[in-house]
């Protein structure tokens, strides 16, 4: 007999509530049946005492309270505070917290060890409650559940089996240490919800913890869709499982930190860029999916037409000054650089970027990866690199005089710079670059063109259809009723394929600003932003709006993607 065992039975003869006959009896029993595990288990196996009168027992000889689960509601923060695979693995259950202070149900008051043990793991004051161990596993799977339901909800959609093979993280291995059988389940989920949305093109995942839910949000064609949510009482879990595989410190909950994975799906390779930041009500991530081979794309397939890729390859080809691509971010102002060196990348030509970070690893390209912490700045490494003797340079983003200021050097001395901006239209951009100090002359001199870009949803091949135009939108597209009902316009009825929003990938939209003699002029006399439009517009300038108008009537998009895209497009 264990000397704990033993224990507890001299509480109970002690007490009167077992006699030496029903222990006599109990002993008779142990080995009959394997469920039994020691001589207590015996003696409410024979009916001669309950489970709730040994627990009774131990409390009050360890005065200790004891608390009937199935009749107490536990609030979810207090079940938050303690993570599942810790309840699960020393089988106790939360029931209040005060403070910094825990109290938690056990069924053995004798093991002192859980109690010292959860105050290491939970940083706190841990205190402790006796009930009985069939009302403290119920009261697990009530609170805690199992991973299992959210598992295969998830899995359901994705339509295949996926464990965590699918995922390399960066290094090769996982810093996180062994898995235990508890955490098993949180891996499957985690790795069901990246698959799910690499295979649903997401190009974002936002894990976000609200006040009563975990929500997960997809960003699939620019637009946000939520999914099926994870159980908010998972939210410790998932987020932890999500560090580690980033490589980030699951201790620090107070700073924002960032990481990398590496994921395989279908034999292609993706990698996760990935943010955390502490919120009010838990930390939030957002992983950003950078698919190599989406930014292996042509000219022709980012949107253009004819006549305004016949434009964009000339000025790309230049031998020397700067090309500025501007545009909010998202816009898809780095798929476009890309593709310009893709198009320009020869062997007779060196090709530098400086980027922050490197997303996506072109070959042939010399790139540089920004890192302020060791000095490695913009500015820093655009001083570098021209040393380097290159013919063309990718500067990732002009957010300073300094960086603008040699990149300008750069080009008035045989290089073709390219890089981006955060204005909203193309003529913003020349104030942009005088508001933070360059000089007109610098400015009219060194820039060739700009242009501003946006994205809109593309019309899904597989469910499109025609339909006849509102009011509005033919008031939006210039088009009079004659005009409008000899135009063919089309929308995506919705179907699998597009997920049932009838659209399925996306296009771009242009505004090329083309720097002639006329317009330098303009920059040299320092004109606003409104002026520098004007000019352009006259000089034959098609703005955003204009050029999102053609593609709607050519059944590439639809007028209400345009309108929205553009609603703050000046005319």
């Amino acid at each position: 007999m264990a000397a704990n065992d033993q224990y507890v039975v001299d509480i109970l003869r002690d007490l009167g509530l077992v006699t030496q006959e029903d222990i006599e009896r109990a002993t008779a029993l142990i080995g009959t049946d394997l469920k039994i595990k020691g001589i207590v288990d015996a003696l409410i196996k024979i009916g001669v005492i309950t489970e709730l009168q040994v627990t009774q027992a131990l409390a009050n000889q360890f005065g200790m309270d004891v608390i009937t689960l199935s009749e107490h509601k536990v609030a979810d923060d207090v079940i938050q505070s303690v993570p599942s695979h810790v309840a699960r693995r020393y089988q106790i259950v939360p029931v209040f917290k005060h403070e910094n202070t825990i109290t938690v149900a056990l069924s053995n008051p004798m093991d002192v060890d859980t109690l010292d043990s959860l105050r290491y793991i939970l940083k706190c004051n841990v205190e402790g409650m006796v009930s009985t161990k069939s009302e403290i596993e119920k009261a697990l799977t009530q609170y805690y559940g199992s991973a299992d339901d959210a598992i295969e909800s998830i899995m359901g959609k994705i339509g295949h089996e996926v464990t965590d093979d699918d995922i390399t993280l960066r290094g090769g291995a996982d810093e996180g240490g062994p898995v235990s059988e508890g955490d098993a389940p949180i891996i499957k989920l985690v790795t069901a919800m990246i698959v799910q949305a690499v295979k649903m093109r997401a190009s974002d995942i936002h894990v976000e913890p609200l006040e009563k839910k975990l929500r997960v949000r997809y960003r699939i064609d620019g637009y946000l869709h939520e999914i099926e949510n994870p159980p908010k009482r998972l939210q410790a879990s998932i987020i932890s499982r999500l560090k580690i595989m980033s490589n980030m410190s699951i201790a620090e909950k107070r700073i924002a930190q960032d990481g990398r994975i590496r994921i395989n799906v279908a034999d292609k390779q993706f990698d996760l860029r990935v943010s955390d930041i502490p919120t009010a009500h838990g930390e939030s991530i957002v992983m950003r999916i950078l698919d190599k081979k989406s930014m292996l794309v042509g000219l022709p397939q980012l949107g253009f037409f004819s006549d305004d890729q016949a434009t964009f390859e000339r000025l790309i080809t230049l031998p020397d000054g700067i090309l500025l691509v501007t545009g909010p971010t998202g816009s898809g102002k780095t798929t476009t650089l890309n593709s310009c060196l893709n198009f320009i990348n020869r062997p007779d030509k060196k090709l530098i970027t400086v980027e922050d970070p490197v997303e996506y690893v072109l070959a042939g390209v010399n790139q540089v990866e920004v890192r302020e912490e060791v000095g490695m700045t913009f500015a820093a490494a655009l001083r570098s690199i021209l040393r380097q003797a290159p013919n063309v340079i990718m500067i990732g983003e002009i957010r300073d005089l300094e960086t603008a200021e040699i990149a300008i050097n750069a080009s008035l001395t045989g290089h073709l710079v390219f890089s981006t901006l955060h204005t909203n239209d193309a003529p913003s951009a020349i104030t942009r670059l005088l508001d933070i100090g360059v000089k007109p002359f610098l400015a009219a001199s060194s820039i060739r063109a700009i242009m501003a870009q946006r994205l809109v949803r593309r019309i899904c091949e597989r469910c499109k259809e025609s339909y006849a135009p509102t009011d509005a939108e033919q008031r939006f597209m210039g088009l009079t009723p004659d005009q409008a009902a000899t135009t063919a316009f089309y929308k995506g009825r919705g179907c699998n394929e597009c997920n049932r929003t009838g659209f399925r990938g996306r296009l771009g939209i242009y505004e090329i600003f083309v720097i002639t003699d006329d317009v330098q002029k303009l920059i040299y006399e320092r004109v606003s932003a409104h002026v520098l439009r004007k000019s352009a517009r006259e000089l034959g300038m098609r703005t955003l709006r204009e050029d999102g108008v053609r593609k709607a009537v050519a059944g590439l998009t639809t007028p209400e993607e345009v309108m929205k895209t553009t609603a703050a497009d000046v005319d």
